[in-house]
């Protein structure tokens, strides 16, 4: 999301901020001044980095943070790609990388896109994707639709089992909550999202709008960010996360979050974007700690 989009609601949560609970969320470390607008993050054990990236307007690259100190020990450029608006970024069971191109405000897109980073290739200094997959989503009859119907933006996904499962943020006029899931094939060439369902969010854009996604390494807990929020879905079957319980856990602390990764199968790594004097930073918090106060 574009922080001029933001810094309109966000002075009137600065004296709430100030009140928080800060036992939420464990601030590890402030991110470099270079990445300002990171919008995507995944921990990856095998070269134990935190792989993120920034969106539309920024370079098309990849950066690898020590996990540790937040310092930044790679920079790949992606070759043959644009960052049109590059708003995740997560990996498979295998290690590979993969940047989800779907950002699209202003639901007229028709170039949306993943790109596949081999894992072989993350030493390297620049990386041709190993194959895009390209998709659309067959309820979108308009380009874009009547303001009530802004339902095709997105900030969030995850692979699983050789699919990637995409949760929509809702920019429509009198938002409602609403958001969808999709399913796409992890396989290069052009896809019709599957519609798996919906589920709501809640009725307030600034507390509920979707920003990121995750699924725990041993596949048991799907986490949902927002700007103050996580939302929970376990308890589920195969792919059917919408049929699992859904809580809701209030971090207790409101800034422009705008990705999140799981660490192990408790604790998340969160990020926010930087606006004013507010954000920058990766947190740490526990999924459990955050249940025994809900």
């Amino acid at each position: 999301m574009s922080s001029k989009n933001y810094i309109s609601v966000l002075f009137s949560f600065v004296f709430l901020s100030c009140q928080q609970d800060s036992n939420s969320l464990e601030t590890l470390y402030s991110l470099p001044n270079k990445l300002k607008e990171v919008s995507g993050i995944t921990y990856s054990s095998e070269t134990n980095l935190l792989w993120t990236l920034e969106d539309s307007g920024n370079t098309n690259a990849i950066y690898g943070l020590n996990f540790q100190n937040g310092e930044i020990e790679k920079t790949i450029r992606i070759e043959n790609t644009e960052n049109i608006d590059w708003e995740d970024i997560t990996k498979d069971d295998n290690g590979n990388l993969y940047i989800g191109d779907f950002g699209n405000n202003d639901n007229e897109r028709k170039d949306l896109c993943i790109y596949k980073i081999d894992k072989k290739t993350l030493n390297s200094e620049s990386v041709v994707p190993a194959y895009k997959v390209s998709f659309a989503y067959p309820e979108q009859k308009d380009f874009p639709p009547k303001k009530s119907a802004m339902f095709y933006d997105v900030e969030g996904f995850f692979e699983f089992k050789n699919n990637f499962y995409l949760f929509t943020k809702n920019r429509s006029k009198g938002f409602d909550g609403i958001a969808f899931l999709y399913k796409i094939p992890n396989t290069p060439g052009f896809h019709q999202a599957v519609l798996m369902g919906q589920f709501i969010t809640c009725d307030d854009y600034n507390h509920c709008a979707i920003t990121s996604a995750t699924i725990s390494p041993d596949e048991s807990k799907v986490a949902i960010l927002t700007h103050d929020k996580i939302l929970l879905f376990e308890n589920f079957k195969d792919d059917n996360f919408l049929n699992g319980t859904k809580t809701i856990l209030n971090l207790n602390h409101f800034s422009q979050k705008e990705a999140v990764c799981f660490d192990d199968n408790d604790y998340l790594f969160i990020a926010d974007e930087r606006t004013k004097s507010i954000g920058g930073n990766v947190y740490n918090v526990s999924i459990k700690k955050l249940k025994s106060k809900s």
